[in-house]
């Protein structure tokens, strides 16, 4: 089930500078912080966690600290991003080991370390039933068949293994759909998945009593061109039937015009982003891989 014709090569190529990637940081680490907020309600110690889509690795820092003893992984489709996480690392490890040096006997000192991989979500390289946790922030609308990523993420939870994720919805960047729309009849924006189909696509991949809810988050800008930044710092177009080449000089003041139109009372431009999230469980198993029922009982207790 195809979300969007998306080019995962082309969202490889879009992440490929961490630096401009990094002007978007702002957002994720704000959806980050209301996501965590959402898992302290839950009662949960994972023996290991996932981050799908990690980019840099700053959730995981943040989840190792939740979660000290926890085994932590990191999955990205971006190398680049890949790297930049364990340059990252890499330079906190030095600090750290420094400190440590000076002021912890070596037999208590740590390691904190991370396994980082460059995996399409749909095709993870890890074991059956690996973690206890999947983690995945603003990453799963980069992918075409978010249905496939449900299974393969079912697959890597052990059983009663929480699933935590978010990402953008269908509002997403409306204003900007509006202006390009006058401009021509390309997608410039992805069709972001609605939250309900999600739910739907959970329960067919296997998971149990999906939780889904939605909020909108209104940023504003000074000027179009600081809006338009910060969408490319988002991942830009990724589609397959987007414009081939540039905006020309006279298209590009188009679409300017048309998004100066929609300034607020205040003389700024805003940019809708409707970020959905969900979590869900994965449920001990009914049925055997060969499809035959599985009935739990216990036997009754001897008499003493």
């Amino acid at each position: 089930m195809l979300s969007a014709p998306i080019n995962l090569q082309l969202v490889r190529r879009l992440f490929a500078d961490a630096e401009k990637i990094r002007a978007s940081d702002f957002l994720r680490r704000e959806i980050a912080t209301r996501m965590r907020e959402k898992l302290e309600l839950v009662k949960i110690q994972p023996a290991g966690f996932l981050d799908a889509g990690c980019g840099e690795s700053d959730d995981i820092a943040e989840l190792q600290k939740i979660y000290p003893a926890a085994q932590a992984y990191g999955a990205d489709a971006s190398l680049t991003m890949l790297a930049a996480g364990r340059d990252k690392q890499l330079a906190a490890k030095s600090a750290m080991g420094r400190l440590l040096a000076k002021w912890t006997p070596a037999a208590l000192r740590q390691d904190g370390g991370q396994h980082l991989f460059c995996a399409d979500f749909a095709r993870l390289p890890m074991a059956n039933a690996s973690v206890d946790l999947i983690w995945s922030n603003l990453a799963l609308h980069w992918h075409p068949q978010p249905d496939l990523v449900f299974a393969e993420w079912r697959r890597v939870l052990r059983t009663e293994g929480l699933l935590m994720f978010s990402c953008f919805g269908p509002d997403t960047m409306m204003e900007l759909r509006q202006a390009f729309a006058t401009v021509d009849d390309l997608p410039h924006v992805l069709p972001f998945v609605d939250m309900h189909d999600f739910g739907d696509m959970l329960v067919n991949a296997g998971f149990s009593t999906p939780v889904m809810d939605m909020e909108k988050i209104t940023l504003t800008y000074g000027d179009a061109g600081k809006l338009l930044e910060d969408v490319r710092a988002l991942g830009g177009n990724p589609l397959m039937t987007r414009r081939q080449g540039l905006l020309g000089r006279k298209a590009h003041a188009q679409l300017l015009a048309a998004l100066n139109k929609g300034k607020n009372a205040e003389g700024r431009l805003t940019l809708t982003l409707e970020v959905v999230y969900g979590h869900a469980f994965r449920p001990v198993n009914r049925k055997t891989t060969a499809g035959e029922s599985i009935v739990r009982f216990d036997l009754p207790k001897k008499s003493p």
